[in-house]
């Protein structure tokens, strides 16, 4: 099958259910692990936005123009307590009032060991399962994405807020209370969590003492002991044996490829 691929649907389930969008079809993965995996690009990228064809890929898929213009490229996407919605500065107001301007989530996973992140509501548990994590927890509810922005800051002093991809796809991390870090967390935090809490009322920093956590499988039949990343830039045809698959990565025998990385690549490709 040929055409423009997009970052891997997911589903959870025991294990996670994966399907690789091409074009307008959907392809089931599971059930291909253990066998032949073919990706061959075609020499074109389209914008996952406009489609227009674009010699280079910014930001995951887009196009040059689309970067320097949607706010979903911006620099506060990555990091929100930098967010200028405020300031009447924000590329795509409408967008942000979608987006940013909506409930968040600050969690900790463990994908490579322990991390705090965000996420919004309508991102649980696909965020998660995209970083690669075997266990996750929510740990408050916020008002705004500027508002998890600023208490991942206050959090992240204490714990990573970054996933090592390799450790990752090494196997599974070693099993955490997470329910004991969060409460360890935010006693150590308490000031700055207070300080937040009275500055955008207590109702939008709300501590979720009573969340479960949520564990996660992957479809892995056997982890690499070395981590090769496979790259199609520098070399188009990428094949093997379709060993697993586990964060946003398929794990070959030949080595392990983002297909995150790759959205808007044509590709021919072919499942044995």
């Amino acid at each position: 099958m040929i055409g423009n691929i997009l970052k891997m649907k997911v589903q959870l389930s025991s294990p996670v259910e994966y399907q690789l969008p091409v074009d307008d079809a959907l392809i089931d993965l599971n059930p291909h692990i253990g066998g032949s995996i073919r990706l061959d690009y075609q020499g074109e990228i389209n914008c996952v936005s406009c489609g227009r064809k674009t010699g280079k890929s910014y930001a995951q898929g887009h196009c040059y123009p689309c970067f320097i213009r949607l706010a979903e490229c911006d620099m506060c996407i990555v990091k929100p307590e930098t967010c200028h919605y405020d300031a009447g500065t924000c590329r795509q107001p409408e967008w942000a009032q979608q987006h940013c301007m909506q409930p968040h989530y600050v969690y900790l996973a463990n994908s490579s060991g322990i991390k705090v992140g965000i996420t919004r509501g309508t991102q649980i548990p696909t965020r998660w399962i995209d970083q690669g994590a075997s266990q996750a927890l929510p740990i408050f509810r916020v008002g705004s994405r500027y508002q998890s922005g600023l208490l991942e800051v206050a959090i992240k002093a204490h714990v990573s807020d970054r996933t090592d991809w390799r450790k990752m796809l090494k196997g599974n991390a070693e099993q955490r209370d997470l329910a004991v870090i969060r409460d360890d967390l935010a006693e150590v935090c308490s000031d700055q969590i207070s300080e937040l809490q009275t500055r955008f009322g207590i109702e939008n920093i709300e501590f979720l003492p009573d969340e479960s956590m949520v564990e996660i499988q992957y479809p892995v039949e056997q982890y690499p002991e070395k981590v090769k990343s496979l790259n199609l830039d520098k070399t188009p045809l990428v094949e093997g044996v379709l060993m697993g698959i586990k964060g946003q990565y398929l794990i070959l025998d030949s080595g392990v490829i983002n297909i995150r990385k790759y959205s808007g690549y044509k590709l021919d490709v072919d499942l044995i």
